[in-house]
C-alpha cells in the first residue's frame, strides 16, 4: 500500500498577501485531512516569495494543532541555518505533544544569502553537513545526555530535555554523496520533484550499499518522494498550471541572493513544461497510474503531493478533493510482487 501527504509551499501568488498564503497552508491541511489523505508535509524558505513559510518546525506545530489524525512533516528545516540542538529540541516537543505524527526531514539547503544572515556562513553549508547530521541524530536517539567535539559544534555535556524518542530524521538528497551519508546513519531520503524515477533509484541504490555495510536493515527504511499533483480533465486546466507555476517559479526563485555568484538561471517555462509531462497530470485515472508506476519503479510507497500549482484556494481545494478520491478509488495497492509492494 502507498501512503499519500500533501507537500505545500506556502507560496505566494499573485494578488496574496504573505499572511494569506500561511494561512492557506493550514486550510490546505485541513482539507487533506477531510479527502483522506494521510499527511502534510512543509516546507522552509526565507526572504523570497516562492514559500511564505521561514520555520517549517513552527508551521508543523500549528498543524499538528489543527488536525487530528494526519502525519505531519518538514520539507525541509534547513539545517545548514540552524544549531543542530535546538533543531532537535522542538523536534523532540512536537514528537512529545503529538506522539507518533510528526516526521522531521532536513536538508542542506543553496548557498544562499540565509547562511551569511543567519551566521552560519558558506563553510557550514559546503563541508558542515554530516557534523550537523550526525549531531541531530545523536540528540533524538533517546540518550540522557550528549557532549560533542568537532570542527563545527562543540557542544558540554548536556540533559536532553525533552528526550528524543529514537525516531529517523529524513533526509533531502539530490546527489550520491548526500544519499551515501544518510545511508551511513541510516536515515531514510526525501526525493524532490527535479528528477525522473531513474536517477532517483540510483540515489536509492548508493543508499542501500552504505545501510547495508553500516548493518541497518536496508528495507526498514521508509523513503519518501514528491510529485506535482494535478487533476486535470481539460487543457485549459493544464495550461492554467502551467501559466501560474511558471510565473510563482521565475518571480519566486528569482528572489534568490547566493553567495557564491555565477550560478546559472534556469529555464523556468521548460521546467514546468518537464514537471507536467513527468509527473501526475491530468484525469484522475491517469494520476492514480502515474503514481502507482513511479512507486512500483522505486519502491518509495509514501508520496507527497504537490497540489498548489494553480495558486488559487478554491482550485487547490478541488485538486486535494480530487485526489483523494482518486486514490481512495484506486485503492492505492500495487501489484502482487512488485518492488513497491514488497514489506
Amino acid at each position: 500500500m502507498s501512503a499519500h501527504d500533501l507537500f505545500l509551499l506556502g507560496g505566494v501568488f499573485p494578488g496574496i498577501a504573505p499572511a494569506a498564503a500561511l494561512r492557506r497552508v493550514v486550510s490546505y491541511a485541513r482539507q487533506a485531512e477531510t479527502a483522506g489523505l494521510d499527511g502534510v508535509w512543509t516546507a522552509e524558505h526565507h526572504f523570497i516569495e516562492y514559500g511564505a513559510s521561514p520555520s517549517a518546525t513552527l508551521m508543523a506545530a500549528h498543524l499538528l494543532a489543527a488536525t487530528e489524525r494526519l502525519q505531519i512533516g518538514t520539507a525541509v528545516a534547513v539545517l545548514s541555518n540552524r544549531h543542530p540542538v535546538a533543531l532537535g529540541e522542538e523536534a523532540a516537543t512536537l514528537d512529545a505533544l503529538a506522539p507518533g505524527r510528526f516526521r522531521l526531514g532536513v536538508g542542506r539547503g543553496g548557498p544562499w544569502i540565509d547562511l551569511d544572515v543567519f551566521g552560519s556562513g558558506l563553510d557550514r553549508y559546503e563541508r558542515g553537513f554530516e557534523e550537523g547530521l550526525g549531531l541531530l541524530r545523536r540528540w533524538l536517539s533517546g540518550d540522557a545526555e550528549v557532549t560533542h567535539t568537532g570542527e563545527f559544534f562543540d557542544v558540554l555535556p548536556v540533559r536532553v530535555m525533552p528526550p528524543g524518542t529514537g525516531r529517523p530524521v529524513w533526509v533531502a538528497a539530490t546527489g550520491e554523496g548526500t544519499a551515501r551519508l544518510a545511508g551511513r546513519l541510516g536515515l531514510p531520503l526525501l526525493l524532490g520533484m527535479h528528477a525522473p524515477d531513474a536517477d532517483h533509484i540510483k540515489l536509492l541504490t548508493a543508499w542501500r550499499r552504505e545501510a547495508e555495510a553500516a548493518d541497518f536493515d536496508p528495507d526498514a527504511a521508509e523513503h519518501v518522494s514528491t510529485h506535482l499533483a494535478q487533476i486535470a480533465d481539460d487543457r485549459a486546466t493544464v495550461d492554467r498550471l502551467r501559466s501560474s507555476l511558471t510565473e510563482l517559479l521565475t518571480r519566486g526563485v528569482g528572489q534568490y541572493v547566493s553567495l557564491k555568484p555565477g550560478r546559472s538561471a534556469r529555464d523556468h517555462a521548460a521546467y514546468v513544461d518537464w514537471m507536467i509531462e513527468r509527473h501526475a497530470v491530468g484525469p484522475a485515472g491517469h494520476v492514480a497510474e502515474r503514481l502507482a508506476a513511479s512507486a512500483e519503479a522505486t519502491g518509495v510507497r509514501r508520496q507527497l503531493l504537490m497540489v498548489e500549482g494553480i495558486g488559487d484556494p478554491d482550485a487547490v481545494g478541488d485538486n486535494i478533493a480530487a485526489l483523494g478520491a482518486a486514490l481512495s478509488r484506486a485503492g492505492t495497492a500495487l501489484p502482487e510482487g512488485s518492488a513497491a509492494a514488497a514489506p
